[in-house]
């Protein structure tokens, strides 16, 4: 059961990992005809540095989970990774109940507040273009919530491997 929980996980991390990843394609749409606007025709965008912003947020916190999947986030592992596969596992637990878990949650339910308390007042950003915030802060909020959910699937497997009924450690 917690098997396919944690894979089920995997998947779906995985498969909006690799859609948050096309944002790279109109982030650079966007850059570009910025680029050509402001230097070739000498009429910059109001739009064009927030919108890059946006973009590029939202492909870095949706790709957070998706990173962690593929063991891309930076590990201090100098002296566990010449440990055994038994107390790598053990030691991710611990890391991942006494470090990981409570900021995740906390980060996941203060930017829950956050956009929640954006939704509620239709935030626009002070700005000349003001366009709405409240759609990327509820993006933010939805990256967290993926990254700590990854974080169960990763302990999860980090059990089966404790239990030896799994390989490798997350």
């Amino acid at each position: 059961m917690l098997d396919k929980i944690s894979s089920a996980i995997d998947t779906f991390n995985t498969k909006q990992g690799q859609l948050s990843a096309l944002l790279a394609l109109p982030l650079l749409l966007v850059v570009v005809y910025e680029v050509v606007m402001r230097y070739i025709f000498n009429a910059p965008t109001i739009w064009g540095f927030e919108a890059t912003t946006f973009l590029y947020g939202v492909h870095f916190i949706l790709g957070l989970a998706y990173c962690d999947i593929l063991g891309g986030h930076v590990k201090v592992d100098v002296f566990t990774i010449r440990l055994p596969i038994k107390p790598q596992s053990m030691i991710g637990v611990l890391t991942n109940l006494v470090f990981f878990m409570p900021t995740m949650v906390l980060m996941t339910i203060f930017s829950w507040r956050y956009a929640l308390a954006s939704i509620m007042e239709a935030e626009l950003n002070p700005t000349s273009w003001a366009p709405p915030v409240y759609p990327f802060k509820t993006l933010m909020a939805l990256g967290f919530s993926f990254l700590l959910i990854q974080g169960f699937s990763n302990l999860i497997h980090n059990i089966r491997v404790l239990q030896g009924k799994a390989e490798g450690v997350r």
